[in-house]
């Protein structure tokens, strides 16, 4: 029996058996159809998430008050943070890798225009803050490059925060009150929409020396640098410490490069996908399972055509070969049909559920689709022996 034939006698032996042959690629299908489901999930978080931190830029760095790395022995009385300031802020400027900077200060306050009112979300952000973090103007202007210690009442109002209080009409050149303080409208912001929870156009922007006086604090929240993008970050760094070590006499803050957060997101991310994708491949081995008990019984039910065929001349390697071939005829098609149904659905998914995000990964299937032929091969090993070692003579005398 040459190869070629070995292979049709296959086929013919697998469509001689439908049901048994749906039956043992359905399990493959099936674990073939969930790895895709839950990578491509797991990928499109991954994606939305990663999409949602860098749509501001990559090139950002934040210092924030105190220092959160650990030190042998207590600091003791020195140990306390000192505050960051506008004027630390403005000290950063002084580098050479600085292209922006943002000193930033965040509250909840009630505001009132037109007879109305309406908490939100303000902003105390420097002149900076919208080239720092490439947000878009849609009428009017941002806040103007005064000195931000000595700013003047200027607001920015988000889009939703216009549309509540002004509806379709210009606000700029009106009056916003925020507290007790009066503001006059400058411009109003593009829609934004929710980034990581935040309602970025249910919000007002105001100078921050204004927003301190309002929320009665005397230092930011954080300061924000946007550097030079093709400046080396290890440098930006160690300028930005030297920077603000000689402002405040001792490291007591933490710069954290936005590059370094995307870094350790992503790693945990990939090991979150890894993990979607594990438990997709327990239910191949569980096809697996379930293709050896099929491949068994039809070893069992085959006995004396395994005998006339082995009475005619075939060698055992080529028995074996037969088997191994039908199993891995089994979980390639039950692969290709799990292909398919899974890339359908996650098409489906992307498609009518438009927020939760799905994108497959091709890798991941890819080698999904190579473990399932391997499945197959494995799983056909034990049956095809079994085949391969019966008596001709004892294997026709069953018939």
């Amino acid at each position: 029996m040459k190869r070629l034939d070995i292979v049709f006698f296959a086929f013919r032996s697998l469509s001689a058996n439908p049901l048994r042959t749906a039956l043992s690629a359905s399990g493959i299908a099936i674990g073939m159809a969930a790895v895709i489901l839950l990578t491509a999930i797991g990928d499109g978080i991954q994606r939305f998430v990663l999409s949602e931190f860098t749509q501001f830029g990559t090139n950002i760095i934040t210092i924030k008050p105190g220092k959160i790395t650990t030190h042998g022995g207590s600091l003791g009385a020195i140990g306390s943070a000192r505050l960051l300031t506008i004027d630390d802020a403005m000290a950063l400027k002084e580098s050479r890798y600085i292209q922006y900077t943002n000193a930033s200060v965040m509250g909840n306050a009630e505001i009132k225009a037109n007879g109305l009112s309406r908490r939100v979300t303000l902003y105390g952000q420097s002149p900076d803050f919208s080239r720092a973090f490439n947000m878009q103007v849609a009428l009017g202007r941002f806040l103007p490059d005064d000195d931000p210690r000595t700013p003047r009442a200027f607001v920015v109002l988000g889009a939703k925060v216009h549309a509540e209080l002004f509806g379709r009409a210009n606000p700029l050149g009106a009056i916003l009150q925020v507290g007790n303080s009066r503001f006059r409208v400058i411009g109003v912001m593009a829609p934004k929409g929710h980034v990581l929870g935040f309602d970025l156009d249910d919000t007002v922007f105001i100078p921050t020396m204004r927003a301190l006086e309002i929320f009665n604090r005397e230092g930011v929240m954080e300061v924000n640098a946007s550097y030079v993008p093709d400046a080396p970050l290890n440098a930006v760094v160690e300028e930005i410490q030297n920077i603000l070590i000689a402002r405040h006499g001792r490291e007591d803050f933490s710069v954290t490069p936005q590059q370094q957060m995307l870094s350790t997101l992503s790693t945990v991310l990939n090991v979150l996908k890894f993990a979607v994708a594990a438990l997709g491949g327990i239910s191949l081995l569980v096809g697996a399972v379930g293709m050896v008990t099929l491949m068994h019984i039809t070893v069992a039910e085959r006995i004396s055509e395994i005998g006339l065929l082995a009475a005619l001349g075939t060698t055992r390697a080529r028995i074996r070969m037969l088997f191994l071939i039908e199993s891995a005829i089994l979980s390639t098609l039950g692969g290709l049909v799990g292909l398919a149904v899974g890339s359908a659905v996650a098409g489906l998914l992307k498609v009518f559920v438009v927020s939760l995000p799905v994108n497959i990964p091709w890798h991941y299937v890819l080698g999904a689709l190579t473990a399932s032929i391997l499945i197959g091969l494995v799983a056909g090993v034990l049956p095809a022996i079994r085949a391969a070692q019966l008596n001709p003579v004892n294997a026709l005398h069953t018939e």
